[in-house]
């Protein structure tokens, strides 16, 4: 099947025959000259400037979340990209977004070892300890929390970045923290699928992790070597997951029994790696893919990834009877992040290194 590119039109900034993009005004951002860059090798980004992370809608208000992790700071989005700005507590690092069953915005605070309830006027509901106690040492001790994601019996579950770790709060909440097997797994993203397993990306661990209802876990490598997963998504049936490689340039699906398919997405670079993917009303499935930003020189363009939904019955590796579009972001040095399926079959991503959100509306 054809690869197609969709090429932006000379719209002016932010905009293109599909694509819209909508700068966030961080508060302190416009002050802040340092490269915020993780200190740990571990990072699930290269080298960047901005800090505009997660997105999720929130259906109540028919607005989105989005988390300015080097900035304290959460913003609240209209769909016609006007933003508030909402304090977290100080150096708090709010990382991680996701909705629970009640309708409820949550998200972690990497720094301070905690998940926060947030109200609809932004502010913090409800804080919830999730670092470690244990007897006889000096302080709690702080997994870091990263990711975030809800179970099929409305738990809230966290990677525990720095404790090679996942992590379980029920509706009581009860906290259960459980060790991933391989060691420094960097566990990154967490997902439901249909049957109540979660399931876990592990970045440097080049592995899968898969808990059930018991807190058993089990790991599924990976055949492309360091490739580097970051998303995981359930299909739209949820039976299957998908997850990005980074590295790898694939997007491959693992079945319940841990069988693995990968697909290469056309990359448009040898510098171009991809990060988050999800699934549309149709089913098909968006993957975002930048080229990574040169310490210096040229770069080039980014790109909104489109593969038809004739991919959920593709035998493994082949892409022949898949469609595929390449959506042009108007902007350049983006470091995309995260992609949701929106309202009214909109497409919104984050772009984590020039601080904008973007919508992409297919007419």
């Amino acid at each position: 099947m054809d690869h197609n590119h969709e090429h932006c039109a000379p719209n002016g900034p932010g905009q293109s025959p599909y694509i819209t993009e909508f700068a966030l005004k961080w508060p302190g951002a416009e002050d802040d000259e340092c490269n915020h860059a993780p200190a740990d090798p571990f990072s699930c980004c290269p080298s960047f400037s901005g800090s505009t992370h997660e997105i999720v809608y929130d259906p109540r208000s028919d607005i989105f979340w989005v988390s300015g992790q080097a900035y304290d700071h959460l913003a609240r989005v209209t769909r016609q990209g006007e933003a508030s700005y909402h304090p977290m507590p100080k150096d708090s690092a709010p990382h991680g977004l996701a909705i629970d069953h009640d309708g409820n915005v949550w998200v972690t605070l990497e720094n301070i070892g905690a998940l926060a309830r947030i109200a609809e006027d932004g502010s913090i509901a409800e804080q919830v300890d999730i670092c470690l106690h244990i007897t006889d040492a000096p302080a709690p001790f702080n997994p870091r929390p990263h990711g975030l994601g809800v179970g099929t019996d409305g738990a809230l579950w966290f990677t525990g970045k720095l404790t090679n770790s996942v992590g379980k709060v029920d509706t009581n909440r009860n906290v259960t923290h459980i060790a991933l097997p391989t060691i420094g797994a960097t566990p990154i993203y967490a997902a439901a699928s249909a049957n109540g397993k979660m399931w876990f990306s592990e970045l440097t661990g080049n592995k899968i992790a898969c808990v059930d209802a018991l807190g058993d876990v089990t790991e599924f490598d990976i055949p492309t070597a360091s490739s580097r997963p970051i998303a995981i998504v359930p299909s739209p049936d949820g039976q299957s997951m998908w997850f990005s490689q980074e590295a790898g340039g694939n997007v491959a699906r693992i079945d319940q029994d841990g069988s693995i398919c990968e697909f290469a997405v056309p990359l448009v670079s040898s510098s171009a790696i991809l990060a988050g993917l999800a699934f549309d009303n149709s089913g098909n499935l968006w993957v975002q893919q930048y080229i990574a930003p040169p310490e210096m020189g040229d770069t080039g363009d980014d790109y909104i990834v489109r593969l038809d939904k004739a991919l959920l019955k593709a035998e493994d590796g082949d892409l022949t009877e898949v469609d595929i579009n390449f959506f042009k972001a108007p902007s350049q040095r983006t470091v995309m992040h995260r992609i949701i399926a929106g309202p009214d079959d909109e497409i919104w991503f984050t772009e984590l290194g020039i601080n904008q959100i973007g919508r992409l509306i297919l007419e």
